[in-house]
C-alpha cells in the first residue's frame, strides 16, 4: 500500500491510499493499529509529509563511498544525530535557506527514511523489519557551516533548521519493499543528477540500525529514521555546490517515488 497524508477540502489532515492511476481513496482506522483502504474517493487539496514524526533519528556516514569522499574512517557504530520534528517539510513546499542564523552552505542529502509502526525496545535484528510501518524519501538538508564550524562540535544545529527534513511523497508499506537495502536512490538538482547509488552500500543496513537504535531505548510508533546518504553531496564537490534561491531539488527512490522541493530564502519571524 502507498499511504499519503493530505489536507481535504476543509483543511483537515487525513490519510489516504494512493492508487496506481494517481487517484486516492480514504483510509479507515489507525496507522498504528488496524487500518484499511475504504475505497471511498479522497478529496486531496494538498499533499503533506506522509507522517508526523514522534522522533527523528538520523544516521551519518552510513554509505561506504560517502565516508570515502568525506575522508572519514568507516564508523564502528552508527553515527547518530537528531532533527527537531519541526524541521519536517511537505512535498512541493520550499526548503528555506536560513537568514536569521545565516547559512550560505546549505546542502542536499537524499536518504531512505524508515517509519516505525510498532513500539519496541532491545529489538533483535531478526525481528527488526516487523516493527516497520513503511518507507519514504527524505532530504537531510544540512547547513555545512553550522554543522562543522559554529555548532560547538555537534551536528544538530546545522541539521535541524525549519524545512530541513522534507519527507514524501508517500509511505510505502513493507509488503511492497521486502528488502530496503536493494533500492536505487538519487538526487537531481535543477535537472542535473548529483547522487546516484543504491542502498546496498549502507555500512549498517536497516535491520542493524533498528536493532542499534532500540538498544536500551524505546522506539515509539511514528519514529522516523533517516538512514544516511550516498556519495555526491555538494560539500564534497570541487568547487562545492550549495542550494541557492530558485533551485529545485528532487530525491527519488525505487519503489517509492519522487520528493521535489523548491528552494527559497527565509523571510520574516
Amino acid at each position: 500500500m502507498r499511504i499519503i497524508r493530505y489536507l481535504d477540502q476543509s483543511d483537515q489532515p487525513r490519510y489516504g491510499c494512493r492508487r496506481a492511476d494517481g487517484s486516492a481513496t480514504e483510509i479507515d482506522g489507525d496507522l498504528f493499529g488496524p487500518f484499511r483502504d475504504s475505497g471511498r474517493p479522497a478529496a486531496v487539496a494538498k499533499l503533506l509529509a506522509p507522517i508526523e514524526p514522534t522522533n527523528l533519528f538520523c544516521i551519518g556516514l552510513n554509505y561506504r563511498r560517502h565516508a570515502e569522499e568525506s575522508r572519514q574512517p568507516l564508523p564502528e557504530y552508527p553515527v547518530l544525530f537528531m532533527k527537531s520534528v519541526s524541521a519536517v517539510q511537505n512535498p512541493g513546499d520550499p526548503i528555506l535557506l536560513p537568514r536569521q542564523l545565516r547559512s550560505d552552505a546549505v546542502d542536499y542529502e537524499c536518504e531512505l527514511a524508515v517509519v516505525i509502526g510498532k513500539r519496541g525496545k532491545n529489538i533483535a535484528r531478526a525481528d527488526a523489519l516487523q516493527h516497520v510501518l513503511g518507507y519514504t524519501c527524505a532530504n537531510d538538508v544540512s547547513a555545512r557551516d553550522w554543522q562543522t564550524k559554529w555548532g560547538g562540535g555537534q551536528w544538530c544545529r546545522g541539521k535541524t533548521f525549519d524545512t530541513f527534513c522534507p519527507l514524501g511523497p508517500c509511505l510505502v508499506t513493507p509488503d511492497e519493499i521486502p528488502n530496503p537495502n536493494e533500492l536505487r536512490i538519487t538526487t537531481v538538482l535543477n535537472g542535473q543528477t548529483m547522487q546516484d547509488w543504491t542502498t546496498e552500500d549502507m555500512i549498517f543496513d536497516v535491520p542493524a540500525l533498528i536493532a542499534f537504535l532500540s538498544g536500551s531505548l524505546t522506539l515509539l510508533p511514528g519514529t522516523v529514521i533517516l538512514t544516511g546518504t550516498p556519495h555526491g553531496v555538494g560539500t564534497a564537490r570541487k568547487p562545492p555546490v550549495y542550494l541557492q534561491p530558485g533551485d529545485t531539488v528532487t530525491v527519488a527512490i525505487d519503489a517509492i517515488g519522487e520528493l521535489t522541493n523548491p528552494v527559497a530564502e527565509e523571510h520574516g519571524p
